[in-house]
């Protein structure tokens, strides 16, 4: 029996409507969060001046955070604990101008980008979150494996300022490489052995976690993309398009240590992808060896002279230590 025309405009009345509800409550989610965060930065303003008379860095005293929690729970029930009220504290010393809070964060985020102590590191995840519209979820992944300082250590002062300003650009091939990437939510750390197909295995399947440590923009293509020369084939072992920078990025996976054939096979392929593979509008191809080692004398002598855009670079299989990255950002931003 076919629907009635009233039925099927019953359905499209429906549907309409459902739509008009599910933007609404998005729309309605946002501005509460909005008006929570700023209503918090002007209860961090009050606490601050009040202890301080509006001097952030003076010393403060610890029982007013105690009190005041106290007398605010009696009053308003759950949510302002005093860690909760140190945050709260903390999110208007560390924005003491409440333009540069963003509608796009909620308060879990400012939380969370709040635990570091670091004001460029602190600028930096902002500035991020609102550029790739990171979940809680994400941010807090890419805060353990200390991504703003892998991304600074491979730049020069100038442009790690720059980073915390403006976030991660892409704007030339090399933006795109971090060094080391990680790769701890594969889970292989706990594997005494694991062959490369295991490892490009693992991150097709876990593609969603690959994609974040890749970064913004990639669109995966393929995995053992074939390559036919003269009777012979050949397999890269993924291939993904960057839509900001227009071009194939081809990356193959070493389980051991770089060796400057794996270099020269990466440079083979993209010599193929430039002349066989790009369109009109494409870009010249990237190339990416990720080893598990590398040796930098031999990666400069077997890239030396190469014209195509070809990167070396290494995974881990566990999160960075935290104090050893931030002593070498920390030495890298006091050279003169």
């Amino acid at each position: 029996m076919e629907n009635s025309p009233q039925t099927n405009g019953y359905t499209s009345l429906k549907k309409e409507i459902s739509q008009l509800l599910i933007a609404g409550r998005e729309q309605a989610g946002r501005a509460v969060n909005t008006i929570l965060v700023q209503t918090y930065w002007q209860i961090g303003r009050h606490i601050v001046e009040f202890e301080q008379g509006g001097e952030a860095k003076s010393e403060y005293g610890s029982n007013l955070l105690d009190r005041l929690s106290r007398d605010l729970t009696l009053e308003f029930g759950k949510g302002f604990s005093r860690s909760n009220l140190f945050q709260i504290r903390n999110l208007y010393i560390n924005f003491p101008k409440i333009q540069t809070l963003s509608g796009q964060l909620s308060w879990s985020h400012y939380c969370e980008i709040l635990k570091s102590d670091n004001e460029l590191e602190i600028s930096f995840y902002t500035k991020q979150c609102q550029k790739e519209n990171w979940s809680v979820r994400e941010l807090k992944r890419q805060m353990k494996s200390m991504l703003f300082h892998r991304l600074a250590l491979s730049k020069e002062k100038e442009d790690i300022l720059l980073l915390s300003q403006k976030g991660a650009e892409f704007l030339h091939p090399k933006d795109l490489i971090k060094d080391p990437y990680v790769f701890e939510f594969l889970g292989l750390q706990n594997q005494p052995t694991y062959s490369e197909g295991e490892l490009e295995t693992q991150l097709i399947q876990n593609l969603q976690g690959f994609l974040l440590e890749l970064g913004k923009g990639f669109a995966f293509i393929g995995q053992q993309y074939r390559i036919s020369l003269a009777n012979r084939h050949f397999y890269v072992d993924l291939v993904f398009y960057h839509r900001i920078l227009k071009c194939f990025v081809l990356i193959d996976l070493k389980r051991g240590e770089i060796d400057h054939q794996d270099i020269g096979q990466m440079n083979l392929y993209l010599n193929y992808f430039r002349k066989e593979e790009n369109v009109e509008d494409d870009n010249p191809p990237i190339g990416i060896v990720l080893g598990a080692y590398k040796d930098q004398i031999l990666v400069e002598y077997a890239t030396d002279n190469i014209s195509n855009q070809l990167f070396v670079s290494q995974y881990q299989l566990y999160l960075p230590e935290k104090e050893e990255l931030a002593h070498e950002l920390e030495k890298l931003l006091s050279k003169e």
